[in-house]
């Protein structure tokens, strides 16, 4: 019953998905990454304040690395969104558990065999997926898509090294957000401010408050139930994201797609089972 958490959380992030490409319609990639990251940080303190989590750290280096590199991928994950179907675009994001597993064969972890499939596995399916990309307009936005993907890997990769070393998690979720805002909030400094009514406004705040619960419920799912189902069941936010692509814009996407889907998720799964790595976190 606690893996239905996953559920949750994972319906919670396409509630996010839908915000996100809604509020593009008014606001900018970099301006709802700015939203989201200000409104999690204003919850973030107050949590710590709450908790009496102290905020210096040792690790400062790694905590700003995982907040750029955080902040990198929550853009570009974001700015996918925009320009792709939505489980398109999820899909692409969630090749991060992918790229965690190269990462941790990188960093000197054993590298067993299943691996290796896993990684070839899901390859083959970023190719599928990206193959019509590559000839319609959407080359762009498939592009930025998987680029997500890996920077949301080495984030997560970051924040394993964290743990390692004995950081607080909500230090190093509030460390991103605050990152992650500054980073926003400069780039916004030099470009366009668009203005926030109430309609818009309470896409932003869905997207904030959507990622915050969803955050929650996956880590009630993490710490509660068994890992690699509840990792299985995260990408049921891809079917979500796809009822909501055709419910709200009448995305439909065709059986290479859906296979190349298939072969990625796949490859997630066995990526997490084989890599014994499950990231937590989740942008």
């Amino acid at each position: 019953m606690q893996s239905l958490w996953m559920i949750a959380a994972s319906f919670l992030f396409a509630c996010m998905g839908v915000c996100v490409k809604l509020a593009a319609q008014t606001h900018s990639a970099v301006e709802i990454t700015f939203y989201r990251s200000f409104i999690a940080l204003l919850l973030m303190f107050g949590l710590v304040r709450l908790r009496g989590v102290r905020l210096a750290t040792p690790h400062w280096r790694w905590q700003i690395t995982r907040g750029l590199v955080g902040f990198s991928a929550l853009f570009a994950y974001f700015y996918a969104i925009t320009l792709l179907p939505l489980a398109t675009a999820v899909t692409l994001n969630y090749t991060s558990a992918i790229f965690l597993a190269l990462y941790l064969a990188l960093a000197g972890w054993q590298v067993r065999r299943g691996m290796l499939g896993a990684l070839a596995l899901g390859l083959a399916g970023v190719i599928l997926l990206l193959k019509p990309t590559f000839q319609a307009e959407q080359l762009v936005g498939g592009l930025v898509g998987l680029a997500s993907g890996v920077m949301a890997g080495m984030a997560y990769f970051s924040v394993r090294e964290l743990g390692a070393r004995g950081e607080s998690e909500i230090r190093t979720v509030f460390y991103f957000s605050l990152v992650a805002s500054v980073c926003a909030a400069v780039w916004l400094a030099f470009g366009e401010i668009h203005p926030v009514d109430a309609d818009s406004g309470l896409l932003l705040f869905g997207v904030a408050g959507f990622a915050t619960l969803a955050q929650l419920a996956m880590t009630r799912a993490y710490s509660r139930g068994k890992t690699l189902l509840s990792a299985a069941l995260a990408y049921s936010t891809v079917i979500f994201s796809s009822l909501a692509g055709m419910l709200f814009w009448g995305e439909v996407l065709p059986a290479s797609a859906w296979a190349a889907i298939g072969l990625i998720l796949l490859s997630g799964i066995a990526a997490t089972h084989f890599s014994r790595a499950s990231p937590v976190e989740q942008d």
